[in-house]
Formats: structure tokens, C-alpha cells, sequence
């Protein structure tokens, strides 16, 4: 379905599996010293999901977990529901729509205990995307390539808006030829203000 040009079985391991493999490590060390809650049957949502990467491989990886793919198109929707029920994926759910609405929708807004992101935006945008969907007491793990320090430095107040403070920027153990990899990881402190997410468009039109 031309989701992604990566195609050999063999890069798809390196360049999806492996990669999304190797937020889990920090993402569950962060989770267990800052969360005070179990690990086990976390809610997890993967925002902007694309072709199902990360979540799908993570819903696979951690089958105890509850993972929401959030995403706006409905070739890709069409995808994920095969892949899906190809795996035989109990534990998946797919909801269609833009992440500035969903984040408004009670039912999702602040429901999740970590929302995860993958090549979707840069960090400020990714902030009004992914945080309102976050508990407070949850994280937020945005995945990103090589020294994403000045990024992230942009996005701080971003983050602060959205009611969360930055953790963890930390290396991550990926088999990947492409480069290092980074998880960059926040604390959802308190409650995100009722204005966020923006109208659709906004946060990429104009980052905080």
C-alpha cells in the first residue's frame, strides 16, 4: 500500500522493529521510578501511527498492554485494521481522526498512561499532539534520531504548556545503520489546559 519505502525483510527488522524495540528499555525504567503504578496493563497510544510503527510492534511486544493507534488517514486505517487482524492482535484498538480533535474528545483526553510518537513532527508540535491525551502522573516518549538536543530545548516551553517537564533525553540500543537513536522522554505533572490541543492545523501552522 506504499506506506513506507522500506521494503527488504531485512531493513523492516533493522529500521522499524528494532528501532521501536529500543524505546522499551528507558521507557520502562522512566515508568517504574516516576509512575508509582504498575507496569503491567498499561494504556498506551500511539499518535500519528502511520503504517503501525511503533505501536503495533510494541502492542506485540508488551500483549498485556491496551494500545490505541491514533491516526487521520483512511488509507492507512484501512492497513492497520488488516495488519491487525492478521496478527491476531486482541489488545489493539484503531481510532481515525486528527490528534487536535481526539485530544479534545473526553473520552481520550488525558485517558492514556503513555502516548508514544515516531516520525511524526518536531517537538513542539509533538507536545500539543501527544500531551493532552496523557494522565497526569503518565509519560510522553517522542522517538528521535541523532542529538536532538536543540529540538528539544525549543520545545521546553512547549512541554511546560501542556501541563508535563522534561525527564529524560537518553540513547537507546538500536541495531539501526542509519545512526544513533534518542527517546526523548517527559512527565505529565498536571492537568493540560482546557485550550489544548488547537484547532486542527494549528500546532504545525504555529508551535507554542
Amino acid at each position: 500500500m506504499n506506506l513506507t519505502a522500506i521494503k527488504e525483510v531485512d531493513e523492516v527488522m533493522e529500521r522499524h522493529v528494532e528501532d521501536s524495540l529500543a524505546i522499551l528499555p528507558p521507557l520502562r525504567d522512566c515508568y517504574r521510578s516516576h509512575c508509582g503504578t504498575s507496569y503491567d496493563k498499561l494504556k498506551m497510544v500511539d499518535v500519528g501511527t502511520g503504517a503501525g510503527i511503533p505501536g503495533i510492534i510494541l502492542a506485540v511486544a508488551c500483549p498485556e498492554w491496551d494500545v490505541t493507534l491514533l491516526e487521520s488517514m483512511n488509507k492507512r486505517c484501512v492497513f492497520l485494521e488488516r495488519a491487525v487482524g492478521v496478527a491476531g492482535l486482541s489488545n489493539v484498538q484503531i481510532v481515525r481522526g486528527r490528534a487536535e480533535n481526539l485530544g479534545q474528545n473526553l473520552c481520550l483526553r488525558e485517558q492514556f498512561d503513555i502516548a508514544v510518537a515516531r516520525a511524526v513532527a518536531e517537538m513542539r508540535i509533538l507536545a500539543e499532539y501527544c500531551l493532552p491525551l496523557v494522565r497526569v502522573g503518565g509519560l510522553f516518549i517522542a522517538a528521535k534520531g541523532y542529538h536532538p538536543e536543540e529540538e528539544v530545548r525549543k520545545a521546553e516551553g512547549a512541554i511546560q504548556k501542556m501541563g508535563a517537564s522534561l525527564l529524560q533525553i537518553c540513547s537507546v540500543e538500536s541495531q539501526s545503520p542509519h545512526g544513533q537513536r534518542t527517546a526523548v522522554i517527559c512527565l505529565k505533572d498536571r492537568p493540560t489546559p482546557k485550550k489544548y490541543p488547537r484547532d486542527p492545523g494549528m500546532p504545525a501552522k504555529e508551535p507554542l
